[in-house]
């Protein structure tokens, strides 16, 4: 799919002069705000939180819809030399998980792209994703647990499941039943922050 991609300037309190870190968000439709729009999509909320705390970051979504984690790093090179990210929020693996690919292979584009940020200097935050019911729970649990795990493995924060409480109420997803609707924007936005917050702490 044709690759979607929004700068957003955090207009914080920085040194005259000096070019604001970039948090770079690594993910598929989640992320790309897929149904709604860029502009209503939970990173734009984010940056306005960011904006509202005081701190100076630009933001760079390069979120793709339809990207699988092998595709994330086929491309985390480029986008890594083209940001020069202090942070990367990753996340990737929902479109594995639809495709039933393998969560072993799934750790390891992950661990991949992971261990590429960390080289590059930058913080990683990983996002974790649940798939529906129907795949069966012994898949479906081997997928979820596929990311505190490399969290743990790798000594990287994780965020759980940002559609808990989300997937499961028709009036905050779209139509589709996969993709959470405009109302649930802010929603995933706060669940980030919150752990996002701390890394601002160490790379401000």
């Amino acid at each position: 799919m044709k690759k979607i991609l929004i700068v957003l300037m955090v207009c914080g309190i920085s040194p005259v002069g000096a070019s604001p870190a970039t948090i770079v968000i690594y993910g598929d439709s989640i992320s790309a705000a897929y149904g709604i729009g860029l502009d209503l999509g939970w990173v734009t909320y984010l940056q306005k939180k960011l904006q509202a705390e005081g701190y100076s970051y630009a933001v760079s979504n390069e979120s793709i819809s339809g990207e699988t984690s092998a595709g994330g790093v086929a491309r985390i090179d480029e986008v890594l030399a083209a940001t020069k990210p202090k942070v990367l929020i990753l996340e990737l693996g929902a479109n594995d998980g639809l495709r039933g690919l393998s969560p072993v292979i799934l750790k390891q584009n992950l661990s991949i792209i992971i261990n590429r940020a960390h080289q590059s200097g930058a913080k990683v935050l990983l996002i974790s994703m649940r798939i529906p019911p129907n795949y069966g729970p012994r898949y479906t649990e081997l997928f979820y647990q596929t990311y505190p795990a490399l969290a743990k493995t790798l000594k990287i924060p994780w965020v759980p499941f940002i559609l808990n409480d989300i997937a499961l109420n028709k009036k905050l997803m779209q139509g589709d039943g996969l993709h959470p609707n405009a109302e649930a924007q802010p929603l995933i936005a706060d669940k980030i922050w919150l752990y996002l917050q701390p890394l601002l702490v160490t790379v401000q």
